[in-house]
């Protein structure tokens, strides 16, 4: 998060000073100590990942600089056993009358990855207690069409354990609650209740309570308990005119409840003792429902707001098995380094002990082993044009991922700066364009390729085309579904003027530069003929060398790619990105050295 800090740094050159104190006389020393002064500047700095901080405090009216009030945010809805993310509305939660209207702007990464944060109904007053406070009444009559259409898609999102996600103060709203191992979890989200079956199995969330055990029932948590914590500020901090107390928000937490409040006045529908609220599964009854919350604010001053994020993100920490999976791909490092060490030495060495046996010319002009081959390797692959297609779109993806780890690492791409991550890759690849002309056209050049159009045309438009076209398709399933992962028209234009307005004219710039040089140089001259490539053994041929050229590179990476896949697909923070960059690093010394192999192995068989 971006927080704002005075600071003074004192740039204070000492060995030079000291230098300079020594060559003047003793009637210099004062103009000494003003040069040493002009050393001391005030300056400010600031953390750059985030937004700033936002402070709160119960009287406003004499301090423009902080809010009394604030508003929950919703996000949209998900779960892990479907797919297909909705919006907050399309559960007929309550909502605003015009939402969209208020709701926040989103940057191009949030879009891209579905998120629909919007405004709601939830709002509280700083240090000011909300006891049982109504939101809205929903209805559903069955013999409606509308209403039944409402409360079929309300009991489905339930039975797939749909979750919300809530945020406040540009801050998850977490539910906390104990593990099986006994320890403290919070999660990011919590469920819109939980389903026992038509056999009495409770699912999801309903373990959690006995109540829950009517079959065929459908749990609804249409209460929750929301405890914001706060690290108090003193005068100075909220100004000499303000009288009431003030601070920043470093927690969020809820329970969710549900309870069966029927007509009971606001101060006693949300006791504890109450029944839960359950919906049938099948009902010809009208069914009413009542949301209500209930907000508590309590002082922390053992959070700093900077280190609110703390408390989620160690939630999810998985540092041991990070540091296996480092270990299992340094393994897989050192193996692939001394079989390299070991068939360069053994080629260094028969060499040398070969070229000191030479007696006569004649044994000199006799070749073996990969050497057969040395008129050959050089010689333009069959598929030429579309390998530099492949080596300029590869070169671009690499820079990319290497500049977003760079910034990740460096906090720039942190969680509170949402959308940042896709954002950044995203603009970085658009901008990568000339890398990916500039090695394509390098590459197809020294082929000895003439058809120069058609390199620099499939460089710019084949892979990113290919992409554009799968995601626009499922774009296009996922409208059918009217689901909230569905990208807006505008986005989609948006997406191609990035494309077409900047990429491709960087890949035609970067092309120009390629064909302005001269071809790659080889050690040796091809031969006019081909040389017939015998029979091959079967770790030679095409398969196996794609299986065994990916096995290991997949083995160094696969820990931390479930990590990755798993924060997608379970909607978790993902935020390891000090070890996703040295896995990285990892990742590239294990295809260097595999392609080393399967080089060395391929010449070795006389396959060119």
């Amino acid at each position: 998060e971006r927080s704002y800090l005075s600071i003074s740094v004192y740039r204070l050159a000492e060995d030079d000073i000291v230098n300079k104190l020594e060559q003047y006389s003793n009637g210099m020393w004062i103009s000494s100590l003003g040069l040493v002064v002009c050393f001391l500047q005030i300056g400010s700095a600031f953390y750059l990942p985030g937004l700033a901080p936002v402070t709160y405090c119960s009287d406003a009216k004499n301090n423009v600089n902080c809010k009394t009030s604030t508003m929950v945010y919703v996000n949209r809805l998900n779960t892990v056993e479907n797919i297909v993310p909705y919006e907050y509305h399309n559960f007929d939660f309550c909502v605003p009358d015009k939402d969209v209207a208020n709701s926040p702007s989103e940057n191009l990464g949030q879009v891209v990855f579905g998120e629909r944060i919007r405004p709601s109904l939830y709002t509280m007053v700083f240090n000011e207690k909300i006891e049982c406070k109504t939101v809205c009444e929903k209805s559903y009559k069955p013999d409606k069409k509308n209403e039944a259409e409402k409360m079929t898609f309300l009991k489905e999102g339930i039975k797939l354990n749909y979750q919300h996600h809530w945020i406040l103060d540009n801050m998850p709203i977490t539910w906390c609650y104990i593990v099986e191992s006994g320890e403290k979890f919070c999660s990011i989200g919590f469920p819109i209740g939980c389903y026992v079956t038509s056999a009495g199995r409770r699912k999801n969330t309903c373990i959690t309570l006995a109540d829950f055990n009517t079959p065929d029932t459908y749990y609804l948590y249409n209460h929750v308990d929301i405890v914001v914590e706060y690290h108090s500020l003193n005068k100075e901090d909220l100004g000499p005119q303000n009288t009431g107390i003030g601070g920043r928000i470093v927690a969020v937490k809820l329970t969710p409840r549900s309870i069966d409040n029927g007509n009971k006045k606001d101060e006693e529908s949300c006791a504890s003792n109450l029944p839960v609220f359950g919906i049938p599964g099948e009902s010809k009854k009208e069914i009413t429902i009542k949301y209500t919350y209930s907000v508590e604010w309590k002082e922390n001053n053992q959070i700093k707001w900077t280190s609110r994020w703390d408390y989620i993100l160690e939630s999810m920490s998985h540092t041991n098995i990070q540091w296996f999976s480092i270990m299992n791909s340094l393994v897989i490092i050192v193996f692939l380094s001394g079989m390299v060490a070991m068939i360069m030495l053994r080629t260094l060495h028969k060499d040398i002990a070969r070229y000191n046996q030479i007696d006569n010319m004649e044994d000199a002009q006799e070749e073996f082993g990969w050497k057969l081959v040395h008129g050959d390797v050089f010689r333009p692959p069959r598929k030429g044009m579309f390998l530099t297609v492949l080596l300029g779109n590869g070169a671009q993806l690499f820079f990319m991922t290497l500049i977003t780890l760079v910034f990740a690492c460096l906090g720039f791409l942190s969680p509170a700066n949402r959308g940042a991550l896709m954002t950044c890759a995203l603009v970085l690849y658009v901008c990568l364009g000339t890398p990916a002309g500039y090695v394509s056209a390098r590459m197809y050049k020294s082929f000895g390729g003439e058809k120069w159009k058609s390199n620099v045309i499939l460089t710019a438009f084949f892979c990113p085309g290919l992409v554009f076209t799968i995601f626009f398709l499922l774009n296009l399933v996922l409208w059918g579904y009217g689901s909230s992962a569905a990208i807006p028209f505008s986005t989609l234009v948006a997406l191609l003027a990035l494309w077409f307005g900047i990429s491709v004219p960087l890949a035609f710039l970067g092309a120009y530069f390629g064909f302005r040089k001269k071809p790659i140089d080889h050690p040796t001259r091809t031969n006019q003929i081909p040389r017939q490539i015998p029979e091959q053994s079967f770790y030679t041929r095409p398969l196996p060398g794609i299986v065994m050229g990916g096995v290991l590179p997949f083995g160094c990476i696969f820990i931390q790619l479930f990590f990755i896949l798993n924060s997608i697909w379970s909607h978790q923070t993902y935020y390891m990105f000090g070890f996703l960059f040295l896995v990285f690093i990892i990742l590239i010394i294990t295809c260097s050295e595999a392609t080393i192999l399967l080089c060395y192995f391929h010449l070795c068989a006389e396959d060119y």
